[in-house]
């Protein structure tokens, strides 16, 4: 994360959080024309249109007394959606159980890119269980893409998330 998402992010993230949200991730396009602000509600429900314009409104208002961002920038304010990224530390223990796709730095027993089985948390390494049956750890520290993948099981969560039912 550079320096200027890591100030973006502290400006915002007290807003989020005291509008009963949790920040999820801050990015900007490569041009630097759009900042992205990935948010969900911190009580587990699923996000709506509402949501988001609540909080883009809010957002800028913040963005633009703080103004850190050089030039001008279009705010986008989402949710991060059913085949979501994992960027926090909890995301790896919340989705468990799910499948996801991880990428390296650089490479972990020759390879770049994992698909798996989502296992837990241990000791700052993602437990992995392979398409192939075996168990492996990639490090948290290089991990620099990581996303869940698009499954019924995802999907069906969703679904329950959405109905108000429990999730496990």
């Amino acid at each position: 994360m550079t320096e200027l998402l890591r100030r973006i992010e502290d400006i915002v993230a007290p807003t989020v959080a005291g509008m009963g949200y949790e920040l999820v991730r801050v990015a900007m396009s490569r041009g630097g024309g759009t900042v992205q602000i990935m948010i969900e509600p911190a009580d587990g429900r699923a996000m709506d249109v509402e949501d988001c314009a609540t909080l883009s409104r809010a957002l800028s208002a913040v963005l633009d007394v703080e103004d850190p961002i050089p030039g001008t920038y279009t705010l986008e304010v989402s949710s991060p959606g059913i085949d979501r990224p994992l960027t926090r530390d909890k995301d790896y223990i919340r989705w468990a159980g799910h499948v996801a796709r991880l990428e390296t730095t650089q490479p972990i027993e020759g390879r770049r890119r994992f698909k798996g089985t989502l296992l837990g948390l241990e000791a700052g390494a993602v437990r992995l269980r392979l398409e192939d049956g075996k168990e492996t750890d990639v490090p948290l520290a290089q991990i620099i893409r990581a996303k869940l993948e698009l499954t019924d099981a995802l999907l069906d969560e969703h679904r329950r998330a959405g109905q108000g039912a429990e999730i496990h």
